[in-house]
């Protein structure tokens, strides 16, 4: 039995600390702010309530292995319901795409929309997805990055100098190619500077489609809370580690304050960058920042609009509408990016008029985020090639020093933050 100490507690560090304690180990959780949960979680004020962070999860898969091998199945706490559409996209030119999942869906909406040709171009390019996804899933994802032990064509999907940006000029049709970019722009990054295999996304929405948990995300946090109580973590909120204690080249503990937490393990479930022993090896990165966030509450009657819709142009609007409001009442969220000037406003600019029943309104900057957080969710930013080789992977060049989150991940989102702690718990192994 190792004694374990993960810090950080979001979803990668929950998901960790449970399955870890799973395995045998006895698990400490240090979390600094005073809830678990991280970016999962929600945003309440006057009777209203929206998801904090991510609304869905593309690969379902993730929470139902997480819950099945650190204890009872998920549907036994939780109900996920597949998203149908997945989302609309609204155009500049006026056009609108309900969004399915599943390649003969897509077909079918693509082709009733810009036209059969578009929608061949559409599953050509997701389909061309579908290789990058099986190779990094094997080599990245599921298992332990190895890079002595790649094959050739994994080798060379990652040295490759193609960007996402190039990737989608096979989609000759521009709102084609805005929809390619999407989670990668929401992520914060330029897709100039990403690897064309960062957009498999598009690949993994409609392969295995996306899905929500009735009444919001946010209850993922609470469920992850007693998956650890009833696994025995012991958990510390409020508590901030200052820095890895190593000896003789290997960790011994971690610092809180002027007192050490000793251990075997560590796993570093936050930035990296708050770790000064963990700092210099990530200094040549930078996280990749949140989008403009603004919830609101709105009083009466509101316009009957689907669950997400992505209004695309400058700035890139996410509107989501399936907040919980008081009886008569809706609780909508505005995500931007781009040149945002009131997301109320710009709302209102195309064609979404709420300004004059805004009840309640909380806006979040990215720079209020990350600080409430004390990290970015969204994981390292994307600047070239280089950033793979820059950032850490799930092992880090200390012994027995694990990561786990949308840094080693290398891409934002639950499915790719849930995975990294699957990793680490098969490369810490049973006590």
């Amino acid at each position: 039995m190792a004694r374990v100490v993960v810090v950080g507690g979001g979803f990668a560090g929950t998901a960790s600390a449970a399955r870890l304690a799973k395995l045998g180990h006895d698990v400490t959780l240090l979390e600094r702010r005073e809830v678990l949960g991280g970016a999962v979680g929600y945003v309440e004020r006057d009777g209203f309530r929206w998801d904090a962070g991510p609304a869905g999860i593309a690969l379902p898969a993730v929470l139902r292995d997480l819950w099945h091998t650190t204890g009872r199945p998920l549907e036994r706490e939780l109900e996920l319901v597949s998203l149908d559409p997945v989302r609309e996209h609204r155009f500049t030119d006026g056009s609108v795409l309900a969004m399915p999942s599943g390649r003969g869906a897509q077909a079918e909406a693509v082709g009733a929309v810009f036209g059969g040709k578009q929608a061949r171009r559409w599953l050509d390019y997701v389909q061309g997805l579908a290789e990058p996804w099986d190779l990094l899933r094997r080599a990245m994802f599921e298992e332990p990055f190895v890079p002595e032990s790649l094959d050739a064509p994994t080798r060379a999907l990652l040295r490759s100098r193609t960007t996402l940006r190039r990737a989608v000029r096979s989609l000759s049709d521009r709102r084609l190619a805005e929809m390619a970019v999407l989670h990668a722009q929401m992520a914060g990054h330029d897709p100039r500077h990403v690897p064309a295999w960062a957009g498999l996304h598009a690949y993994v929405e409609q392969t295995f489609g996306c899905w929500t948990i009735p009444g919001g995300m946010g209850s993922l946090a609470d469920a992850l809370a007693r998956r650890l109580e009833q696994r025995g973590v012991t958990v510390h909120l409020g508590t901030t580690a200052g820095d890895l204690v190593v000896r003789e080249g290997s960790v011994a503990g971690v610092s809180i304050g002027e007192d050490v937490m000793d251990a075997d393990v560590v796993v570093c479930a936050v930035d990296p960058r708050g770790l000064p022993a963990l700092a210099g090896y990530v200094a040549r990165t930078l996280p990749a920042l949140p989008p403009v966030v603004c919830h609101l509450g709105l009083p009466g009657e509101v316009p009957a609009l689907p669950r997400e819709v992505v209004l695309h142009g400058d700035p890139l609007l996410v509107l989501r509408t399936d907040g919980r409001a008081p009886d008569g009442g809706a609780a909508w969220t505005i995500l931007g990016r781009g040149k945002v000037d009131d997301l109320v406003d710009d709302l209102a600019r195309r064609g979404i008029n709420v300004r004059r029943q805004v009840e309640v309104r909380v806006d979040r900057s990215p720079r209020d985020i990350v600080e409430s957080l004390h990290g970015s969710p969204c994981g390292v930013l994307w600047a070239g090639r280089r950033t793979f080789a820059e950032r850490l992977g799930t092992a880090t060049p200390i012994p027995n020093v694990f990561c786990a989150g949308a840094h080693p991940a290398g891409l934002s989102g639950l499915p790719y933050v849930g995975l990294t702690a699957a990793v680490v718990a098969a490369q810490v192994g049973k006590a």
